[in-house]
């Protein structure tokens, strides 16, 4: 659990401060909601849930917009994809990119709709050509980096266990 709490507050740190300097194109990628998919696929959907819960107010409570919002989106995300993970073959890459760019584009789509209660102003034609699709290729490029550097670690710790002189 104490990993649990270090990746989401390191992403949600991380998303304030260091995301505005990768913008490209004015799309940014939602780091907090790249951590609770993966938490979520690597742990289950209450693991997933909890990091979405957590990742997504400590982001309402930066932004300064209604709070509880992205709390409510990633939350639900990470319990669906925590469910799913079990049905899928998550441990594929093939699965794991495309996932994770279809659920940024479901858990714009549904944040979008808990704003409308709330008469947001931008329509969804605007809202998924200017944010939603950019931020979800971005995470999708992200995440694939991010799972590149994870099997590249762990190959790198299976060679040094395999050449260790205690393993023999």
């Amino acid at each position: 659990m104490r990993w649990l709490l270090l990746m989401t507050l390191g992403g949600s740190v991380a998303q304030t401060s260091v995301v505005q300097s990768l913008s490209v194109g004015g799309a940014t990628p939602d780091l907090p909601f790249i951590m609770t998919v993966f938490w979520a696929l690597r742990r289950g959907p209450e693991a997933g849930c909890v990091a979405g819960f957590f990742a997504g107010l400590l982001q309402d409570v930066a932004a300064g917009g209604l709070v509880g919002v992205q709390a409510l989106t990633k939350a639900l995300a990470g319990f669906v994809l925590g469910l799913a993970g079990g049905r899928l073959w998550v441990a594929n890459p093939l699965v794991q990119v495309p996932g994770l760019v279809a659920l940024t584009i479901a858990e714009g789509v549904l944040r979008f709709g808990l704003l409308q209660l709330f008469h947001f102003p931008a329509g969804l034609g605007a809202l998924m050509m200017d944010v939603i699709l950019p931020q979800a290729l971005y995470n999708g490029v992200l995440g694939a980096a991010c799972i590149v550097a994870m099997f590249t670690v762990e190959t790198a710790r299976a060679y040094v266990a395999f050449r260790s002189p205690r393993a023999r």
